[in-house]
């Protein structure tokens, strides 16, 4: 696995580690996961970090680990969220060790988009529509709720763990999420992101993990989901008869 040096000054979150020796079988959930399986130590950019994977490798997983270990709600939310509509969330956060910088975030914000629905019904229920900009994030489409979020909630020096964030969000908004996000990391803001974007993790002066048998620290044009999205832009066509044709061959 690759390692940037644990001793490296990070924003708000420097590190993180797995307690091995306490973890009660690497064959059980969630610990055989790829993204569990390998870890020791991982460490985090200042500015943004990319986790990136194919489906069941473990992104969300860590993410939530992370999140809730630092503080925040499992559903999502600032620290001061402690709602629950289900209990779903692994254990894994009792096994990990966030090592923190220096510096403590102003705020902060845990961006979920599977819970997103629970996040928003809470916050009508508490009657906080102003601080998401004064209209009900359930009267608005779930893009547009997302957007409110990332426009009237986030602010500087604070720390931010979104996971899957352009579930809701077309390529354009991806792009204004990238305006956004340079704003508040040039006010001092810390970003640790889960995405299958090639659009949002285009992001410059970030660092990025792809999950396969473990984390491997790659550059953007080395990713799988910048390779395939290219691949099938430049070649639709070529792409749409390969796929097609396999499936007539299925019987589809």
């Amino acid at each position: 696995m690759f390692k940037i040096g644990s001793n490296s000054v990070g924003r708000y979150i420097r590190y993180i580690e797995l307690n091995r020796d306490k973890v009660p079988s690497f064959t059980e959930y969630p610990f055989n996961l790829p993204a569990i399986k390998s870890l020791d130590t991982l460490s985090f950019h200042p500015k943004v970090t990319f986790i990136v994977g194919e489906n069941g490798t473990g992104k969300s997983t860590i993410l939530e680990s992370i999140a809730v270990a630092f503080g925040f709600n499992a559903e999502g939310g600032t620290r001061n969220f402690n709602f629950a509509s289900r209990a779903t969330h692994s254990d894994l956060s009792q096994y990990i060790k966030v090592v923190k910088g220096v510096k403590r975030p102003r705020d902060g914000f845990f961006l979920r988009a599977e819970s997103f629905y629970n996040f928003a019904t809470n916050v009508e229920k508490l009657n906080l529509n102003h601080a998401y900009g004064g209209r009900s994030l359930h009267e608005q489409s779930h893009g547009e709720s997302f957007f409110a979020v990332f426009q009237n909630r986030f602010c500087g020096e604070s720390l931010y763990i979104l996971d899957e964030p352009e579930a809701a969000l077309s390529p354009s908004r991806q792009m204004s999420m990238i305006t956004r996000m340079h704003q508040l990391i040039e006010e001092g803001s810390q970003f640790i992101i889960a995405t299958h974007s090639p659009i949002i993790m285009a992001y410059p002066h970030s660092l990025i993990y792809q999950i396969e048998e473990g984390f491997e620290h790659v550059t953007y044009e080395k990713t799988e989901h910048y390779q395939v999205m290219r691949a099938f832009v430049n070649n639709t066509q070529k792409m749409l008869k390969l796929l097609l044709e396999d499936d007539k061959d299925d019987g589809v």
